[in-house]
């Protein structure tokens, strides 16, 4: 059993095809998504995609590239969001100074903005951070001081110093198909060095299919082929990374319900 912590279910991509993407995750035995919000004023999208399918659930939140188009977003507004069973997690939010496509000023407001709304509901915040460890590194210890929150750095692609940081500081770090990429093996080397309690998989589909799809649609059901990578990395079978995320998954994303196994 695999869980895919991070996907798009509402891009258009998937517009016409849902009910198989779905069909295929389960048939793989990814027993749950969570369809990952990028703008709050969008949220409706979501919650009908998870309100359809018993075993999708989703977020709120904005992601930093639309930081000025959501800038003035309240923590109170993004916890009032989270009062649907099917809401299970806030973001993603976070810096992305690879693109800028928001301002650097309104991505910060943004991100302390979803760390309060996290603390004060107890949901994991779902972190994007790219090129920018300082920063987010800086702004995470400074929030911790705070109280303590919840959250992951979802498609981790940066640095030893900011894993092992937000490992420290009792975050999750979460890996998608780049794991599989050929030139990943930092990555690789990153990945089979984190406590085993700390790791999630993820696709972030439609986009990082793994390699063996590479250039292709992602989707949930691929999640597979990087826990397959995972687990050769660490040097564990697929069984036990497929344990372990999966709990790992539970654990922090407490809201979402157990999978009933049969006695």
């Amino acid at each position: 059993m695999l869980v895919d912590s991070h996907c798009h279910l509402d891009f258009p991509d998937f517009a016409d095809d849902l009910d198989g993407i779905v069909s295929r995750a389960e048939a793989a035995g990814v027993s749950r998504m969570v369809t990952i919000s990028t703008r709050v004023r969008e949220q409706a999208k979501l919650l009908a995609i998870a309100e359809r399918f018993q075993n999708v659930y989703c977020s709120v939140g904005t992601h930093p590239h639309h930081a000025d188009e959501e800038d003035g977003v309240t923590a109170s507004e993004l916890i009032a969001l989270t009062k649907n069973p099917k809401v299970v997690a806030l973001g993603e939010a976070g810096l992305d100074y690879f693109y800028e496509h928001g301002s650097r000023d309104a991505q910060a407001r943004g991100f302390h903005t979803h760390i309060a709304a996290a603390r004060a509901t107890g949901l994991p915040l779902v972190i994007h951070t790219r090129e920018a460890d300082e920063d987010c590194g800086h702004i995470l210890e400074e929030e911790m001081a705070k109280g303590a929150f919840r959250a992951v750095l979802h498609c981790y692609t940066g640095g030893r110093e900011l894993a092992m940081k937000v490992v420290a500081l009792g975050l999750y770090i979460g890996f998608t198909g780049i794991l599989t990429f050929k030139k990943s093996d930092a990555l690789r080397a990153l990945a089979a060095e984190l406590p085993k309690d700390r790791i999630l998989v993820e696709t972030d589909a439609p986009y990082l299919a793994p390699g063996k799809f590479r250039g292709k649609r992602n989707e949930p059901s691929y999640v597979v082929e990087t826990a397959k990578v995972l687990a050769d990395t660490r040097g564990v079978s697929v069984e036990e990374i497929s344990r372990q995320t999966t709990e790992n998954f539970f654990r922090l994303f407490s809201k979402v319900p157990p999978v009933e196994t049969s006695a």
